[in-house]
């Protein structure tokens, strides 16, 4: 059995995605962010950060937070969705992290800039923003030669899927001239989209 702990955002989504697609049992713990129950001493003990998600793996008697960890962990104990050679291998760990140090981030800073800051500062938009067209851009162009990002679906894909599907729209919105059609991208959303266990867990935590 697995304890998730997490909430409804991209990051949390990233993690019942991956236990749907990997059939694990699980439970799920909503972590409510806008509570602040991520501060609460009894999750900061199983994540110092205080961040969403984490997991309990009661199996091997081991805690994980940080996202990009708990897929890789996951990916192993399943054997799946991570090849155990190079090069296919390296290809999805550095999509992997590519997401994580790219993606995730200027995503997350680009919609709090221009979605939620109670104060609209036009920079701050447009850095964002704009940095988030090019790597969306960066990602059509590899789509464009892979079905995948890494050539077969792979926690790259689960990882980088939450993200960009709630996402693209906008972004290719405020900058066309960037991203140009997305073509690519928007083909790989749909059919991310259309996986059954895509389905069920970007619908967790059900608040």
């Amino acid at each position: 059995m697995i304890d998730l702990y997490t909430w409804t955002t991209p990051n949390g989504r990233k993690i019942s995605v991956m236990l749907e697609e990997c059939g694990f049992k699980y439970q799920v713990h909503p972590i409510n962010i806008r509570e602040g129950e991520q501060f609460k001493p009894e999750f900061v003990k199983i994540c110092p950060n205080s961040k969403i998600p984490a997991i309990v793996d009661e199996d091997e008697k081991v805690s994980i937070f940080e996202s990009g960890a708990i897929l890789i962990h996951l990916a192993e104990k399943t054997g799946e969705f991570l090849p155990a050679r190079n090069p296919g291998r390296a290809k999805v760990l550095e999509w992997l992290m590519w997401q994580m140090a790219n993606i995730g981030p200027m995503l997350g800073q680009a919609n709090h800039f221009a979605n939620t800051a109670s104060e609209k500062i036009p920079y701050a938009i447009d850095r964002y923003v704009s940095e988030s067209a090019r790597l969306v851009k960066v990602m059509d162009d590899q789509l464009s030669r892979t079905e995948y990002l890494a050539g077969d679906y792979s926690i790259a894909d689960i990882a980088t899927y939450p993200w960009v599907a709630v996402a693209f729209g906008f972004i290719k919105g405020a900058k066309a001239d960037v991203i140009g059609e997305g073509a690519n991208v928007d083909r790989w959303i749909k059919a991310i989209a259309a996986r059954p266990a895509v389905q069920t867990g970007m619908e967790i935590p059900k608040v």
